[in-house]
């Protein structure tokens, strides 16, 4: 007796200690207590076992857990609940998944936390019809009702993308606590469903449901995606007035600064971090972007600055969010520095980064600079082909983007949708009709990825560009789904351009009765009409627009010169410089008027392209502002430096004219990247030959 009381204490022992290894996370001291545990007789324990696995599992040692498991004589559901528990908690969703079947066929019972894991580990592994499965159990079981299952289910469908499941499972819970409400509110928010999120949240408040971190950051998530600054700002102001401690929780904190970046109030969201008992590098990084996506770029840099001597560890998801700013606003010093100090770090070389870096270089123009990063990166993905690929496409070198496909392909990476749709696209910006043809083919073929309608868009653009409208017509008539807006407006672009008016008016209709509240569909069928000389149908089709009251988006135009970036609209006089940017524009247009006969392509201002403001005049589009200030700065001598402009919409036609008379009068080279693509202009002539 006094021996079986000796090993039940020590028995004990070793369960109290082996729990609090699991706990936190002590691999070292756990494995010297399995070696004791085994030394003393007890490695048939059950007991014992499954705390071993659990251990073992929580440390990150699968592997040893499943060795246990493996030699274990007897199991329960603990054991097998552990070790899926570890699965899944490593990523291995599918190893979870076989054990639960496995389960099964051991006819072994589960219990709820069972089920719980198992349901988690289909919405892990992406498979709702799993899910669906193991939802079947559930109710056949009557778990489907106990509080962890049903939290579990309704969170399956919502991350699975099936939120109308989770909200019918959600209304017919019987009892519904805060992790309920929860799950519920976060599916609303990955959907960007505000206004459903808040509704919720009130009901949860209203029943007496005490609102958690997670209640107000998923509420806050959400209205923040739908740009609804109002009620978010509804619940900092309940936050505050209940003395949540937002400046402890950064879950919340986090959530506020993003809501105010979100929606522009970049002030407020400042306000939030400097409250900040600890700021985490998520909250910085918001707040740098925030700064930069508001055009704040001196504010961004020094807080990239202020991050850098904070001590928060930097990573490689700050540097490529950062990088992916600088980027789309064009700011080459500025990236040029980010991947400088990038490559100081331990992460310099991390995928993600490198994959930014030569993103940066392509969207600011340099592509020999990301020909060269791309070349030494030690590793490269489906991603890392794709930007290069793209980048050739936009910068009209289609032929380059054709080869670096194949080559991608001889390499044994299997091209993904957005591969297939950065080439088809390079081909149609490269006027190649036959290779997108031949690659729209194969993609037809390839059983990894099937054709969307991006896809024929490409191939449509192709042969619009081509002048075969009716081609381009009959593809899309034999489309295996229902033409959107987007691919009716790429062949009425088509039309446009080789003045096809009978099958632009009819294309234009289909627009306007599917997309009549798009501006952009009456601008482009107007100009038609107008091009061809039919003054009525123009007026008529713009009086439709006035009537419904569309407005077009402003066009802005930016260049940057020693680091600071000046940005233009149209008709715009708020620059010091403005008179001095005037005379240099009216001196050109006077040199090309005797050198070339230009005169303006005046249905540009009658008629615009693209969203210019309808009372900018041709001669202070904000393209052309941008030209001028930057030939004040670098002077107008003949050759130099290539000088780059960057719009937000299409260059205008009469812009594109213009550009390129002065490119030949002053031998200098402009590289212009507007919404669609980068034209560079040089003696005279533009990369992407009057097509864009």
């Amino acid at each position: 007796m006094f021996l079986s009381a000796s090993l039940n204490f020590e028995r004990q022992k070793l369960a109290d200690f082996l729990r609090k290894c699991s706990k936190g996370l002590l691999i070292g001291q756990g494995l010297k207590a399995h070696a004791a545990l085994e030394k003393m007789g007890f490695n048939s324990d059950l007991m014992l076992s499954n705390d071993l696995i659990d251990m073992y599992a929580k440390c990150g040692r699968v592997d040893i857990a499943a060795q246990v498991f493996d030699k274990m004589p007897d199991r329960n559901v603990v054991s097998w609940t552990s070790l899926m528990s570890g699965c899944l908690r490593n990523g291995d969703a599918f190893g979870a998944l076989s054990l639960f079947l496995a389960m099964w066929g051991a006819e072994v019972r589960p219990n709820e936390y069972t089920l719980s894991t198992a349901v988690k580990a289909c919405w892990s592994a992406g498979s709702v019809e799993s899910g669906s499965q193991v939802h079947a159990v559930c109710v056949k079981t009557g778990f489907d009702v106990v509080s962890v299952v049903g939290n579990s289910i309704i969170d399956m469908y919502a991350k699975c993308g099936r939120v109308e499941d989770a909200a019918r499972l959600f209304d017919a819970f019987p009892e519904k606590n805060a992790i309920c409400y929860n799950v519920m509110i976060a599916g609303y928010a990955s959907e960007e469903n505000g206004h459903k999120a808040v509704i919720l949240f009130r009901d949860m408040r209203v029943k007496g449901i005490v609102s958690d971190e997670f209640s107000y950051a998923s509420v806050l998530k959400a209205v923040g995606c739908v740009g609804a600054v109002r009620q978010g700002a509804q619940v900092h102001a309940s936050l505050i007035v209940e003395g949540f401690p937002i400046s402890g929780k950064k879950i919340v904190a986090g959530a506020l600064i993003d809501l105010y970046v979100k929606c522009g109030c970049v002030r407020e969201a400042r306000e939030v971090f400097e409250q900040c008992e600890e700021k985490s590098v998520v909250s910085w990084t918001t707040l740098i972007l925030g700064y930069a996506q508001n055009g704040s770029v001196a504010e961004a840099m020094e807080c990239f600055r202020q991050l850098m001597e904070s001590g928060v560890e930097i990573d490689g998801f700050v540097i490529s969010s950062l990088m992916g700013v600088f980027a789309d606003l064009a700011l080459v010093d500025q990236g040029k520095q980010t991947h400088c100090y990038a490559m100081k770090l331990p992460f310099g070389l991390d995928l993600s980064v490198c994959n930014s870096v030569v993103d940066m270089y392509l969207k600011c123009g340099l592509v020999e600079e990301a020909e060269r990063h791309f070349d030494e990166m030690p590793v490269k993905n489906v991603i890392s082909w794709t930007v290069m690929i793209t980048g050739y496409g936009k910068h009209g070198i289609g032929e380059s983007a054709v080869r670096l496909f194949d080559r991608m392909q001889s390499e044994n990476v299997q091209p993904d949708e957005v591969s297939y749709l950065a080439v088809l696209s390079a081909c149609s910006h490269s006027g190649l009709v036959k290779d997108s043809q031949n690659i729209f083919f194969k993609l037809c073929l390839d059983r990894h990825v099937k054709p969307k309608i991006e896809h024929y868009a490409c191939v449509v653009d192709s042969l619009g560009r081509a002048g075969r409208l009716q081609e381009a017509r009959n593809l899309i008539d034999s489309m295996p789904f229902r033409p959107n807006a987007g691919i009716w407006q790429t062949l009425l672009s088509a039309c446009k351009v080789h003045g096809n008016v009978e099958m632009g008016r009819e294309v234009g209709n289909i627009l306007l009765d599917s997309d009549g509240e798009n501006s952009v569909n009456y601008v482009m069928l107007s100009n038609i009409f107008a091009n061809a000389g039919y003054w009525k149908d123009a007026e008529k089709v713009r009086e439709i627009a006035k009537t419904k009251g569309l407005k077009k988006v402003a066009g802005r135009s930016w260049v940057e010169i020693d680091k600071k970036v000046h940005i233009f609209f149209g008709g715009d006089d708020t620059h010091p410089l403005t008179p001095e940017i005037h005379a240099v524009l009216e001196e050109l247009e006077k040199k090309m008027k005797e050198e070339s006969g230009y005169t303006h392509m005046v249905q540009y201002a009658l008629h615009d392209v693209e969203e210019e403001s309808k009372a900018a005049n041709l001669k202070a589009h904000s393209e052309k502002l941008a030209l001028g200030l930057a030939l004040i700065c670098h002077g107008l001598e003949e050759g130099g430096d290539m000088i780059r402009i960057f719009k937000n919409l299409r260059v205008c036609g009469d812009c594109h004219e213009f550009i390129k008379g002065v490119s030949k009068i002053l031998k200098k080279v402009f590289l212009v990247r507007d919404s669609n693509r980068f034209h560079k202009f040089e003696n005279g002539l533009c990369s992407c030959k009057d097509y864009w």
